[in-house]
């Protein structure tokens, strides 16, 4: 008697574990894949004001990205400074960038890309979506603060994912663009 009941305890519970290792396993999400143009941010203390930058990091991808016929982003043509939504800039207190007086605020930054030299736009329009389907800018001039000339210059090598930082010592710092084979750099100072 003790011998099948024991026996019947055993083959039960084989029984039992075996109907749950035959049961499927649990499925997993599928891996997102990560985003073509990543969200990045840059941030530095400029005269003791906080600044930050917040875009979209496109990548090269063996495209041509500036200049030209065929490429990316054509001279002569607004570029949001970064990918998706327009670049967002927020600054704690009142600055300047190139020859632009920027209170302290929310804004958006564009780059007009002359062949002859670039210049950054900061707007006011906030929110907004970078550049139109058919390559048309969703700049509102009328928001504008002002453009201002960037110094230009080449990087060491190509830059596959575009970059932007902002340096700062005491009051004065600066804001550099970089992407495929183009640096863009602007002065900034705390007021």
């Amino acid at each position: 008697m003790k011998i099948n009941r024991a026996l019947t305890s055993v083959l039960t519970l084989a029984v039992a574990a075996g109907l749950a290792l035959a049961q499927d396993p649990p499925k997993k999400a599928p891996q997102k894949a990560p985003p073509a143009s990543p969200a990045m941010e840059t941030s530095a203390a400029i005269g003791g004001k906080s600044i930050a930058i917040k875009y979209s990091a496109p990548s090269v991808k063996g495209r041509k990205i500036f200049g030209g016929s065929g490429a990316l982003q054509p001279d002569n043509t607004v570029w949001r400074a970064g990918a998706n939504n327009a670049t967002a800039l927020h600054t704690d207190g009142d600055i300047t960038i190139g020859n632009l007086n920027v209170p302290a605020g929310d804004y958006t930054l564009y780059v007009f890309l002359d062949p002859t030299g670039w210049q950054l736009a900061v707007s006011k329009q906030t929110g907004q979506w970078g550049i139109n389907r058919d390559g048309s800018t969703t700049l509102d001039d009328s928001k504008a603060i002002g453009r201002t000339p960037m110094k230009m210059s080449k990087p060491a090598g190509l830059v596959e994912t575009y970059k932007m930082t902002l340096a700062g010592e005491g009051k004065k710092g600066t804001l550099t663009l970089e992407w495929e084979n183009t640096s863009a750099s602007v002065a900034i100072a705390a007021k």
